[in-house]
């Protein structure tokens, strides 16, 4: 089919979406707040409906009043009942489906419900807007001449009193329409693929003699894919073999660590990279521009979104505010209420506004994965951009990294521990940690008041990784591949330990 006849029905599609997107673009809190009314009245004859009496809430201040804001732990004796076939508890429509997610903090799995409703109108939905904003700023792409690479998480679909779970790309592998499995490689055997180190050279075996124009994935992992695809086949970038290749559509870490990675094998002057803001709960925020940094947060997916200012989370002082309030560049712990039949859920992610009109934000991190012992209140988001500075000025680049407290004893001061993996060691040590200590130190200016004459925090701490330690850490807690990530910060030594203890155990030491 010529190119302009698919372009041409893009379009039209577009076309046909447009007139909604511009409709919460230009009253975005009226169509939160239509959409609130919408799911409590959905939900008014379910055990939480009639436990919170939604039939008598017709305004935002009743459903705070009433409905508590609940983590996963709070939520799951709800979500355990309809795992095991009850039914109408949270949420009106039958709950067949359920998203298999650890996340990066928790080895025990949790299982996010993902009701009809979430399929369709959220992450399909999202899916083609995704495509349909990129067709809009990119009239001339022949992405669709070729096919997608998409690589999703390491799971199988498993069946349970009559429900179903895996992680969310094997759930949305299993119920993609025809159109979409045909414009995708690998094919849905190898995706759904359980074991990494088998998928591996399955996907490169088969994708490697496909037109492929566009790739989707986790950054981290999808560099590791790319690396042996090229190792494998001697090739010195991705357009030897892929010459049509025009984007990649990533999401689920920071791109800034790996991007120069990335441009190395894609020597591509007009290569475009979108972001997606993504997670087993929802899709949330898309780029709608090329060549930007900043999501617009996508208001229509049967999705209503509450913020934590961070400066009062997890304290007595902690509030809850919805979007009409939030502030410019201040951080914020994400709430949401969905259709699927969480009410009031925490999710853990963290983002900061840059734009109120439209509302267009980024991702900074995790509630749980930030550094403040010392008051330094470090966030994902610095750590991302002064490892990539530091990468970029000393010409080296990374596998991974994890970072911890350091904490005070006797009249020791504290410091930040981290744990590097280094694709290509830097050449002077000492020199990557002072640009990376003055970077953060401009990016974060409670950092830098700790920093100052080292009056609480004593300059950071570097141990360099052997080769393949994050994997080997991965693949013991049984998280290869796909959607497992990393957990950049904490408060806690418990990561940092473990790795140094597995660092030491194969260099032979005690």
């Amino acid at each position: 089919m010529p190119i302009t006849v698919i372009n041409s029905f893009a379009s039209w599609v577009l076309k046909q979406r447009i007139h909604q997107i511009e409709l919460f673009l230009k009253y975005p809190n009226e169509v939160q707040e239509e959409l609130l009314m919408n799911l409590i009245r959905a939900a008014e004859n379910t055990v939480v409906g009639k436990k919170y009496d939604y039939d008598s809430i017709h305004s935002y201040a009743t459903f705070t009043e009433r409905v508590p804001v609940s983590t996963y732990e709070e939520l799951q004796p709800l979500i355990e009942r309809t795992r095991k076939g009850e039914q109408n508890v949270f949420w009106e429509t039958p709950i067949k489906w359920f998203a298999k997610s650890s996340g990066t903090t928790n080895a025990k799995s949790k299982f996010i419900p993902v009701s009809p409703e979430a399929l369709e109108d959220c992450h399909y939905k999202a899916g083609k807007d995704l495509l349909c904003m990129y067709l809009n700023n990119n009239e001339n792409s022949e992405m669709f001449l070729g096919k997608s690479l998409r690589l999703g998480g390491s799971a199988q679909i498993y069946e349970d009193n009559n429900t179903s779970f895996g992680d969310l790309s094997a759930i949305l592998i299993e119920n993609m329409p025809l159109w979409a499995e045909f414009s995708s490689t690998p094919n849905k055997e190898i995706s759904l693929m359980s074991d990494w180190e088998t998928k591996l050279p399955a996907i490169i075996n088969e994708v490697k003699n496909e037109n492929v124009t566009s790739f989707a994935g986790v950054p981290s992992w999808l560099l590791v894919l790319m690396n042996k695809l090229l190792a494998e086949t001697g090739k010195g970038n991705l357009l030897e073999f892929w010459p049509n290749l025009e984007v990649y559509f990533h999401g689920g870490v920071n791109f800034e660590p790996y991007r120069e990675q990335y441009q190395k094998i894609l020597p591509k002057k007009d290569f475009k990279y979108y972001e997606i803001y993504n997670a087993s709960e929802g899709f949330f925020a898309i780029q709608d521009l090329n060549y930007s940094s900043d999501l617009l947060l996508m208001l229509d997916y049967g999705i209503f979104y509450e913020f934590i200012p961070m400066d009062t989370f997890g304290t007595p002082d902690q509030k809850t505010v919805r979007l009409a309030d939030v502030e410019l560049f201040k951080n914020y712990a994400i709430i949401i209420t969905t259709n699927s039949g969480l009410w009031r859920y925490m999710i853990g992610d963290t983002v900061r506004f840059t734009s109120l009109s439209p509302y267009k934000i980024r991702v900074t991190g995790r509630t749980k994965h930030h550094i403040n012992v010392f008051g330094e209140e470090l966030m994902v988001e610095n750590t991302d951009q002064a490892i990539a500075k530091a990468c970029h000025i000393t010409r080296t680049e990374i596998v991974d990294y994890t970072v911890a407290p350091v904490f005070m004893k006797d009249k020791e001061k504290g410091a930040h521990e981290w744990i590097i993996e280094f694709k290509k060691n830097p050449d002077d040590l000492a020199h990557f940690q002072k640009v990376l200590d003055e970077t953060l130190q401009s990016l974060n200016s409670d950092y830098e008041a700790k920093r100052y004459n080292n009056m609480t925090l004593n300059p950071l701490i570097i141990n360099l990784a052997r080769p393949n330690l994050f994997y080997d850490w991965l693949k013991e807690k049984h998280k290869l591949g796909g959607q497992h990530k990393i957990p950049r910060l904490s408060n806690e030594r418990d990561y940092l330990e473990q790795l140094k203890k597995m660092q030491s155990e194969v260099f032979g030491l005690k």
